[in-house]
């Protein structure tokens, strides 16, 4: 976590945060969408991709979705088909320009257009994904503040009068078969952001979808943070 105004780093397990990449799973959504929006494959968050007809595990991936409700549920067939749309070389040009998962060499998009992010072929560090979101935050990426303003907009997950509460969801598995589960994001209280990113790991059925949030906010809830005093 990273508290901006004060420019003060709280972190646990230095190593695997600085040094140590993991695929990043649907964390990428937040790069897809930029992208996306950019070159125009997305019109806007309310542009809808129609249901391919496939019926998948989650149920809430059965239907046309627009890009915001897509975001929200995590909806990889959605974001599958965007990538599909931008195509490998404009992919791979945002990726070199971004610097994306570039820690251990260039991030590179072998045949798999849609789905690099989720078989272990590009990997990033949790360090790499804070410095990706505090640049969203900052309209700091090169691309339209349009594009980064939308972006944002759709990671909105909690907003009341004591704080918001802005994140996206990843979770893949790594080679061994254990489960990589991301949450990044921040936390927003009297104007003031916090960044953070949370990774954990464990068994391949583990309750990733439950587990993830219950310790991010208990951490966070543990540091003061919800109260509006921030």
């Amino acid at each position: 976590m990273l508290d901006n105004g004060q420019e003060q780093f709280t972190i646990y397990d230095v190593k695997r945060f600085a040094d140590s990449a993991y695929l990043p799973a649907s964390t990428f959504k937040i790069v897809n969408s930029l992208i996306g929006l950019q070159t125009g494959v997305i019109s806007n968050e309310k542009m809808v991709i129609p249901w391919d007809g496939i019926v998948r595990s989650n149920p809430a991936w059965n239907k046309d979705l627009t890009m915001e409700e897509a975001f929200k549920v995590s909806a990889v067939p959605y974001y599958q088909e965007v990538a599909r749309r931008i195509g490998k070389d404009t992919m791979q040009r945002w990726l070199d320009s971004l610097g994306y998962a570039a820690k251990y060499g260039r991030a590179v998009i072998q045949n798999n257009i849609d789905s690099f992010w989720l078989d272990n072929s590009v990997k990033i560090t949790a360090d790499e994904q804070l410095g990706l979101v505090k640049k969203l935050y900052f309209d700091q990426l090169p691309f339209q503040k349009r594009v980064q303003d939308v972006v944002k907009k759709i990671m909105l997950q909690e907003d009341n009068s004591n704080y918001k509460l802005s994140y996206k969801t990843g979770w893949g598995f790594k080679e061994n078969g254990n489960s990589i589960g991301w949450i990044v994001g921040w936390e927003e209280e009297n104007l003031h952001p916090y960044f953070f990113v949370l990774q954990i790991e464990g068994a391949h059925d583990m309750d990733m979808q439950n587990i993830r949030i219950s310790i991010l906010k208990n951490i966070l809830t543990q540091y003061g943070f919800f109260k509006g005093k921030k």
